[in-house]
């Protein structure tokens, strides 16, 4: 679509079940919040992992949504030979500020459907982190509810440990 100019790079797109679908625009808080968590997490992977911000991961041949940040398995060629597919991703985040039903009622079941085995919504308006986990079809089956004095600890990942009040 940007080949034949419908599209621009600027435009905010994702694919879901095969429509293109607009999504909401990005503010100074949810970059800060991007950056600051592609921090942390860069940190204590090290090199056992990709953290990729904002880049599309293929679910199915019809869903390729782009989360703020996606885990993704250690490559070597970083993914430049295909774009990351579901079983290439360890977990996913989607930061939440105006988009938190679309994140929960679209992108989730969608996540669990391609069996990605951890989506954290962070609600950034309630200051919590919404930790889904054991997908089952279209749902996950444990969803944990983790306020600023919580520490949030990877259900994919247990290496990673993340005080929430951190995040905030």
């Amino acid at each position: 679509m940007c080949e034949s100019g419908i599209l621009t790079e600027d435009d905010r797109v994702e694919l879901i079940d095969g429509e293109v679908r607009l999504t909401s625009p990005i503010g100074p808080l949810h970059i800060a919040l991007v950056n600051k968590l592609n921090h942390m997490l860069t940190f204590q992977l090290g090199t056992q992992a990709i953290v990729s911000i904002q880049n599309p991961i293929q679910l199915d041949d019809f869903s390729e949504p782009q989360p703020d940040i996606a885990i993704l398995h250690a490559r070597e060629d970083f993914y430049a030979l295909a774009t990351a597919r579901a079983d290439d991703v360890l977990f996913v985040i989607e930061i939440a500020d105006r988009s938190i039903d679309y994140d929960r009622n679209e992108k989730a079941p969608r996540y669990a459907a391609a069996h990605i085995r951890e989506l954290w919504i962070v609600d950034v308006n309630r200051k919590i982190i919404e930790q889904y986990s054991k997908p089952h079809k279209e749902e996950y089956t444990q969803i944990l509810k983790l306020f600023p004095d919580a520490t949030l600890q990877s259900q994919s990942l247990p290496a990673i440990v993340i005080e929430v009040s951190k995040i905030f």
